[in-house]
């Protein structure tokens, strides 16, 4: 039932109800293969400083779509060139963090000359063999990242925006 089905008697009524619902958390992350097969992973200049995945937090009003294009013009300093989605990973909570949904996109990779990193955020970044993936990221990050390889560029899941198609 979409939010627009809902009946209220009032606006008050409304707001109690979507005060109520739980909230998520969203991010959106990018799978940009090298030409040789490598997946690009980057490091966070904060935090643990461990290896993640291109992207970040969908912010208030933001695509994931609009947030993964934004993530990598910061992070990368790249105009990105995405292709589709691959995989959409609800994550359950794991105290403090809450539930999230975790978007990945597959991304065309930009020319290595023209990746800049700030380094308030990036440390640096490298083309990572997907057998090592799991040396390098958590758990849960690689399986997602493994199963963001196997989906074909342009054969994800249907990605919509307000209900609408974005790619086709």
């Amino acid at each position: 039932m979409g939010e627009q089905d809902q009946d209220f008697s009032d606006d008050a009524e409304a707001a109690a109800f979507y005060a109520s619902l739980p909230t998520t958390r969203g991010a959106a992350g990018a799978v940009i293969r090298s030409g040789r097969g490598g997946v690009m992973l980057v490091r966070r200049a904060y935090g643990s400083r461990g290896w993640g995945v291109p992207g970040g937090i969908i912010e208030a009003g933001e695509s994931p779509l609009a947030a993964c294009r934004r993530e990598l013009y910061e992070e990368l300093d790249v105009r990105a060139r995405v292709l589709g989605p691959a995989v959409v990973d609800w994550v359950p909570a794991r105290s403090p963090r809450t539930a999230a949904v975790q978007w990945l996109f597959h991304v065309a990779a930009p020319e290595e000359s023209a990746v800049r990193l700030p380094a308030e955020e990036l440390t640096e970044w490298a083309w990572v063999a997907p057998g090592h993936l799991h040396d390098l990221l958590p758990p849960h990050t690689a399986r997602r990242m493994a199963a963001a390889l196997e989906v074909v560029p342009g054969r994800g899941p249907v990605y919509l925006e307000d209900g609408r198609p974005v790619f086709g």
